[in-house]
């Protein structure tokens, strides 16, 4: 037996597969030299003789060398884009989610640009934020209510955003840019969280008021794969910096001092790819981990932050001086006449407003006529060919899908053979065709998904916008009119009242200080919180309702899918641990599948680890009988997924 040791390294595999994901010994050659922890590797298995790539996580040295050992085929690269820090990050948060470490991994770590890599040096100075930035971002925290002592002890809050302009920008933007040059000023990075490439940019021009460009990381999607793995090395500097981007950003392997989490109830936020990580979990984790401050910010509260706040954990921090917008109601006759789109009191605002610079229409959908019915018995009109629904582009325009794209020529109604088709709802084009004749002289701009618009100017105008593509107004709109409350709450979603208080209260924050702002034809719990700009309020009354029906974010749901037995082995599985037995909800059949089935668990969070170890167990176990089978399965006989919010639950 040899004597002497030999250097070992414990490798994460970049695998899909749930039976790899854990750490693999490899011998290192000392052919390979000085080897860091945290390089990309080559590393092969033994099935099938393939190499793979990996991440180095570990180096040891043991003293059994007769341990029959698979050596580390080659260093990839010599940059550790692995930090402990962000390994760490990834394990617990896959864990949580009962996921696999390297699906995070692929989340966090761009691919590798080797002419970016070889023109890197890692020696940048950032320059500290001026004086005169310091002096305006420690008045913008000095409006929040407590938000320097969180700053400052690394602690957590929900902040409530002044929805006004500040300082020249939206109140938001100037909140998230002084708490990162406050962070910056003390040697530390921060993490800015954004749901979309319009937060990002206006966030972005914030930031060049508060902070260098030269300390300013940019993290997207828009970017080419260059910049973003150019983006991803400045972050692996010691030099602070604040990291801004979308919901991967998070996991930004910087030493952060402070993470910003903006509008965390944006479904853009929670990743659509395994494990379906949501931005504010991770955030949590991180936080935990490094010890950093952690703020979620936000126009409104989710019912995810307003938990967090009733047990404590965040703290509730507002303005100083709150300044509440101008939220007229429908009064109850206009709600009886319900004839009008736009009630005569919203009229008049638009028209009064409109003489001396934008207003701001907000509708449900984009297009002109987005859904047709027949005109007789006012059934929805479906496409023959694949049952989707028919629309009209534009005034006496040829019935179209919404689905397939064909055209309906010869429509005819399958319950009454009428021929006819009426307009059942208006598009943003529409509602600007009829505005624009309502408004003679006014010029009319559609802002939407197919005419994306950032800004407008100051010039008699009415923008009529969907919900999230609302332009900027210079100096901000001086009215806006909130149309189609009724049919977007009438959306088959657990949180459609949060959403479309979350939808309205971006829209009022765009109005300049004391325009009037219109909610149309809605009454109610969701139209009296935005009138009294009582978001927290409503969250917690939301909160109240559900915990009787244990429903999220009361309790946590996982939801599985797969073959009958796999998906009754998983619910075995999790009744072991004692779960009471309305804690699991099904199996059912899933439509238009071949026998497979859906079930889903309700647990309480302090049962999540066990609950999550149980289920990712048994994905393990399933994928391990699966490539011991002949042949392989299409897909997976058993999927996994924690925290749920579909309309399904």
């Amino acid at each position: 037996m040899a004597d002497e040791s030999r250097r070992i390294a414990r490798v994460l595999l970049d695998s899909p597969l749930p039976q790899l994901d854990r750490l693999f010994d490899y011998a290192l050659p000392e052919e390979l030299g000085e080897v860091t922890p945290g390089v990309r590797v080559k590393v092969p298995l033994r099935t099938a003789g393939r190499v793979v790539d990996g991440y180095i996580v570990e180096i040891d040295a043991e003293s059994d060398a007769d341990r029959p050992l698979s050596a580390v085929d080659n260093i990839v690269s010599a940059v550790p884009v692995l930090t402990d820090g962000l390994y760490r990050l990834a394990r617990r948060t896959a864990d949580r989610a009962a996921g696999s470490a390297s699906d995070i991994l692929r989340l966090a770590i761009p691919k590798r640009q080797v002419r970016v890599e070889k023109a890197w040096t890692a020696d940048a100075a950032v320059p500290e934020p001026s004086a005169e930035a310091l002096e305006t971002a420690s008045a913008v925290i000095d409006r929040y209510d407590g938000l320097r002592t969180v700053l400052d002890s690394a602690g957590r809050a929900a902040v409530e955003a002044l929805p006004t302009p500040d300082g020249g920008l939206l109140g938001w933007t100037a909140l998230l840019g002084a708490a990162a040059a406050h962070t910056l000023a003390a040697g530390r990075s921060t993490v800015i969280v954004v749901p979309d490439h319009r937060d990002l940019d206006r966030a972005l021009t914030a930031l060049d008021a508060f902070v260098p460009t030269e300390a300013v990381v940019r993290h997207d999607a828009r970017q080419s794969n260059p910049d973003r793995y150019r983006a991803f090395l400045r972050t692996l500097e010691q030099a602070p910096c604040v990291v801004i981007g979308n919901r991967s950003a998070v996991y930004a392997p910087v030493d952060a001092g402070l993470v910003i989490v903006w509008d965390d109830g944006d479904p853009l936020l929670s990743e659509p790819l395994a494990p379906y990580v949501h931005a504010r979990d991770a955030a949590l984790l991180r936080q935990e981990q490094e010890g950093s401050a952690l703020l979620f910010a936000g126009h409104t509260r989710t019912s995810d932050v307003e938990r967090l706040v009733h047990l404590g954990w965040l703290q509730d921090i507002r303005a100083t001086r709150r300044v509440l917008p101008r939220v007229q109601l429908s009064t109850p006759q206009e709600l009886e006449q319900g004839g009008a789109r736009i009630p005569s009191s919203a009229f008049r605002s638009a028209r009064d407003a409109a003489a001396d610079g934008p207003v701001l229409v907000q509708v449900a959908r984009p297009g002109f006529a987005p859904s047709l019915v027949c005109a007789d018995c006012r059934r929805p009109a479906r496409c023959p060919q694949c049952a989707g629904p028919l629309g009209a582009r534009t005034r006496g325009a040829v019935p179209v899908c919404g689905w397939c794209g064909r055209a309906a020529r010869t429509w005819t109604c399958p319950e009454c053979s009428s021929t006819q088709l009426r307009l059942a709802s208006s598009g943003s084009e529409r509602t600007a065709d009829e505005l624009g004749r309502a408004f003679p002289g006014i010029r009319v701009i559609v802002a939407d998904g197919t005419h994306p618009i950032a800004r407008v100017d100051d010039k008699p105008s009415l923008v009529v916008a969907t919900r999230g593509a609302e332009p900027l107004a210079d100096g901000g709109y001086r009215a806006v009119v909130l149309l189609d409350g009724a049919r977007m709450l009438q959306a088959p979603d657990l949180r459609i009242g949060e959403s479309c208080l979350r939808w309205w209260s971006n829209a009022t924050a765009l109005a300049a200080p004391g325009a009037p702002v219109h909610l149309v034809g809605i009454q109610g719990p969701v139209a009296v919180a935005l009138a009294t700009w009582n978001h927290s309020g409503y969250a917690r009354s939301e909160l109240e309702a559900r915990a009787p029906l244990h429903m999220p974010p009361t309790v946590r749901v996982a939801q599985m899918e797969g073959t009958s037995a796999s998906v009754r082995a998983a619910i075995e599985a999790v009744r072991a641990l004692g779960l009471p037995s309305e804690a699991v909800l099904g199996p059912v059949p899933l439509a238009d599948d071949d026998g497979r089935v859906r079930a889903l668990v309700r647990f309480e969070y302090a049962a999540g680890a066990a609950v999550a170890t149980a289920l990712r167990a048994q994905v393990i176990a399933d994928g391990v009988q699966r490539r011991r089978g002949k042949g392989r399965p299409a897909r997976a006989s058993l999927a996994l997924r924690l925290d749920i919010l579909e309309p399904e639950i």
